[in-house]
This record gives structure tokens, C-alpha cells and sequence, in this order.
């Protein structure tokens, strides 16, 4: 870290314990959905004012025009706090850099500074119920019209949808096209004619997922991002946009020092169950992953910092923080007995053990732990690619 790096993130911590306490923990108990939403507007806006909202954007349209790196360190300091930022996780991370790359200057202008400030929500619709982490076998079918496309088909798993008032999508526009290149990306109203959201009721009963059905929705021409069969580029890239934000487990569970802190108020059979063997052995394997991570980490802030990306490992990173999340909380919840079952209404799967272990969509969204197992077996170890019977073949002709 230079001087002035370091120099920022004491800025930002001292601005975040002047300003987040009255947005996080003891502030958020008790709201109602639309109050904890409201709350998460206030913060964001709070947040642009302070040149600490988008912090790698333009300037032009609100942003900071900050560095990769200054956004790291103040991801890092801001995950410190329960804070209301789930609403914007995907808005402002994924849909809204890859629309200032592609969207014309008037399109930018009228959205990018509202949802900037938190005023606009955007939602990401790729998944279906036939395209998982198979992004290229999307069957959302899209059409050209007269002006523009009409869609007609269903995405599954897409967050916020019921609250977005923006969604960028991905649809097959040419089914006697391979798999991968007949897509095209565009960006919806969410209000518009013909579009459904059901939300997906989950266990823990987070309100984030949604069914988005189009029923003929016309989309004008000049909201497709990208050249025409030409969308599964953009999607890669829009999935490739949000990088490294936190060094380990914080921000995304319960800490391991949460967990420590349980073992030693915890007894098992009249001693403290730091003493026992088996909780000391997670204790150690957790330990040692998140220096593994870490070490990652470092790699990365040196890519970052000498302009480049970092390289396919970071695939490792989202894969060890979802099966540690939850093998941490099963932990946990074995050494709470029957108080461990009880789900806290004030609590977050960020900061509670329970429903830690009851969320696996760390472990889903933005590519599954299989999906990333392929990942670094063909592009960091080198092993050979899995037969795929159905490349350069006409999605026309695939099996359904």
C-alpha cells in the first residue's frame, strides 16, 4: 500500500465511524422491508456526497473517479458495519458500468447520475429455469420489429427485480446461430408493458429473489448494448466487472473471530470447547484458508495497481468463502445445541450463524462451486476443457 492509499483508508474509517453507526445494527432493528430500503437510499446518497458512492465511475455521471484500489480499501472498511447495502449489491456493481460502456451519451445522462445516487435500482436477468451457469443456453426469445424487439419468455433467480426499475437482459435473438452467438443484450424498463415479477419465497424468508416473465415487451433498438448476436461478449463482461472487494470472510458471514469468541463462552462436557480437539482443527482449517485468501488478495491489489486484472484464481476466493460460510455455521450452531436453531428477525445471514448455514446463494450466484471447479481446472491448472457435444452446433438443434 502507498503513502496515499494508506492515507485513504484512515480517511474513510474515521468518515465511516462518524457517519455509519446511524445507518447500520441497532438503527436497522425493527424496520419493515420499505424502511430498511429507504434507510439503504439515505446511505448511498449519503455516501456520493462524500465522493465515497461508485467510487470508480465518472465523475460526469456521479461517480467518484476514484481508483480500483481506493474502492478495495473503502469496500474493506465499510464491510465492517451492518449496513444496508444488499439492495445496491447488484445495481451498481454489475448493470450500471456495463450500461456507461455501451449505452449512448443521452441514455446516460438521463440514468446513470439517479441510480448513482440510489434513486434508480437496476436488476441483472440472465438466469432461467433451462440456463443456470450455462449462461449461452438462454431461450428468452427476442424479435425484431418494426423500431426495436419484443420479448417473450422467463428468467428465474434475479434479484430485486420487484423493486428495479432498470434491468439490463440477455436474449436469443438467433436461434440458427451456435448457442454462444446468437444473444443479444439489452437494457428494460422494469414498468414496461407485458413484464411479470412473482418473488421466490426462501427459508430464511430474505426477500431478494424473484420469477420475471415478458409477455410480448417491446424493447426500442436504441436500448440494446452491444452488436446484435453479439450479447454473450457483454454478459462475460458484465460478469467479469465486479472485482475484489473484501480480503476474507468479512462482509459475506460471521467472522472467525465471532467464532472463537463462541467457542470460549461455550462448554463441552464441563469444559470450554476451545479445549476440544475437533473445534480447534476448524478453528486451524479456517484459519489457514483465510491466509490463503489473503495472500490472493495481495496478488490482486498488485495487478490493480500496476493497471491490470487480476487472473482466473480469484475463482478460488468465492469458492472456499461459501463453503467456509456455511461450514462455519454448522459449526457454530453445533456448539449453540437447540438455541442454534432459532432464526434472530434482526439479524443477517452477514452476521448470524443460523442463517449463515441456511444460505447457500453464495454458492450460487455469480457462477456455482461446480462452475468454478472448471474454472481453475482449465484455466489455472491447465487440465483438458469437458466434452462439449454441443459446441458450433445451431441452438435451433439442440435437444431441449
Amino acid at each position: 500500500m502507498s503513502d496515499a492509499l494508506t492515507l485513504y483508508r484512515e480517511r474513510a474509517r474515521q468518515w465511516l465511524a462518524t457517519f455509519a453507526p446511524q445507518y447500520c445494527g441497532q438503527a436497522r432493528h425493527g424496520l419493515s422491508f420499505e424502511q430498511d430500503l429507504r434507510l439503504a437510499r439515505e446511505w448511498q446518497a449519503l455516501k456520493v456526497e462524500h465522493g465515497y458512492g461508485c467510487i470508480t465511475l465518472p465523475t460526469a455521471y456521479g461517480g467518484g473517479g476514484g481508483t480500483e484500489l481506493e474502492k478495495v480499501v473503502f469496500s474493506e472498511e465499510e464491510m465492517r458495519y451492518d449496513l444496508p447495502l444488499n439492495y445496491f449489491s447488484i445495481s451498481l456493481n454489475n448493470p450500471l458500468p456495463i450500461f456507461l460502456r455501451y449505452a449512448n451519451e443521452e441514455w446516460k445522462n438521463r440514468l446513470a447520475p439517479a441510480t448513482v445516487r440510489g434513486e434508480l435500482l437496476w436488476c441483472q436477468l440472465f438466469s432461467e429455469p433451462s440456463a443456470g451457469s450455462d449462461l449461452a443456453s438462454l431461450r428468452l426469445k427476442a424479435e425484431a420489429v418494426e423500431g426495436g424487439w419484443r420479448l417473450n419468455g422467463q428468467k428465474v433467480w434475479t434479484s430485486w427485480a420487484q423493486i428495479a426499475d432498470w434491468g439490463v437482459v440477455v436474449a436469443r435473438s438467433d436461434s440458427s446461430l451456435p448457442k454462444h452467438a446468437g444473444l443479444t443484450y439489452f437494457f428494460v424498463d422494469m414498468k414496461s408493458a407485458g413484464i411479470t415479477v412473482q418473488p421466490i419465497r426462501r427459508l430464511g424468508d430474505e426477500k431478494d429473489l424473484n420469477e420475471v416473465f415478458f409477455d410480448d415487451v417491446f424493447i426500442p433498438d436504441d436500448q440494446r448494448l452491444g452488436e446484435i448476436n453479439g450479447g454473450f461478449r457483454v454478459a462475460v463482461e458484465t460478469l467479469m466487472i465486479e472485482r475484489y472487494a473484501v480480503t476474507d470472510e468479512s462482509g459475506y458471514g460471521p467472522t472467525l473471530e465471532r467464532f472463537i469468541e463462541l467457542a470460549a463462552n461455550t462448554r463441552i462436557n464441563g469444559l470450554p470447547a476451545l479445549a476440544d480437539g475437533e473445534v480447534r482443527q476448524r478453528i486451524a482449517e479456517v484459519f489457514v484458508e483465510r491466509q490463503g485468501l489473503r495472500a490472493i488478495h495481495r496478488r490482486a491489489l498488485e495487478a490493480f495497481a500496476l493497471g491490470q486484472a487480476p487472473g482466473p484464481e480469484g475463482a478460488i476466493r468465492k469458492l472456499l468463502l461459501g463453503r467456509t460460510r456455511q461450514r462455519l455455521g454448522a459449526a457454530a450452531m453445533d456448539l449453540l445445541g437447540a438455541q442454534g436453531l432459532a432464526l434472530d428477525p434482526q439479524t443477517h445471514a452477514v452476521n448470524d450463524f443460523a442463517k449463515a448455514w441456511l444460505d447457500p446463494s453464495l454458492r450460487i450466484a455469480g457462477g456455482t462451486d461446480e462452475l468454478l471447479l472448471n474454472t481453475l481446472a482449465e484455466r489455472v491448472l491447465g487440465l483438458p476443457q469437458d466434452h462439449r457435444p454441443d459446441k458450433g452446433l445451431p441452438f435451433s438443434a439442440l435437444k431441449r
